[in-house]
């Protein structure tokens, strides 16, 4: 475990973006793709290209015909994504998950659901309860994650703030003296 922490702390996103960026065939997405990182999962995010539409198809007709290319991208591109998955899940000790956008559609596949511990009060498992009895969500834990992706959205811009001083302190962390 310790190993792994390790690994993950010796390269920061800018590595991590620049070997995948070396590594994933030129010929894989329609542009660069999106890498997303945490301690435990790293998500890379493509564009694939739009199929062909009559002009007048309907937003629906697009969203299938986008969704079905995805589909058709990810059948396709199976063992190509997994020989880099495998080769970066032992240099970084993390998982490799993919996703692909297309239009508007974007779908994550192989994406990792890691549990988080929790102690909560009283009150705040009467508000994961009520979202149970609402029909909102089938389980506590599935409350919770609904919870954190309504904050995720309505505190989208805070959070990106957030994280980009996050960044900035592990920048001037990582230039600082070596801890002996």
């Amino acid at each position: 475990m310790r190993a792994q922490q390790e690994a993950q702390a010796s390269f920061t996103d800018d590595e991590l973006s620049g070997w995948f960026a070396g590594r994933i065939p030129d010929d894989l997405f329609s542009g660069p793709p999106t890498i997303t990182a945490d301690r435990d999962e790293i998500l890379i995010v493509g564009v694939v290209a739009e199929p062909e539409l009559p002009a007048d198809a309907s937003a629906a007709a697009r969203n299938a015909a986008r969704s079905a290319r995805i589909s058709r991208f990810r059948d396709e591109t199976r063992e190509r994504r997994i020989g880099v998955a495998a080769e970066a899940e032992r240099l970084f000790g993390r998982k490799v998950s993919w996703g692909a956008r297309c239009g508007e559609v974007e779908e994550h596949f192989t994406t990792l659901g890691v549990p988080v511990m929790t102690r909560l009060r009283l009150g705040d498992r009467a508000v994961l309860d009520t979202l149970i009895d609402a029909g909102v969500a089938r389980s506590r834990s599935e409350a919770l994650a609904w919870c954190v992706r309504l904050v995720s959205r309505h505190q989208d811009e805070w959070i990106k703030s957030l994280r980009e001083a996050l960044s900035a302190v592990e920048k001037v962390r990582s230039e600082g003296p070596a801890a002996g």
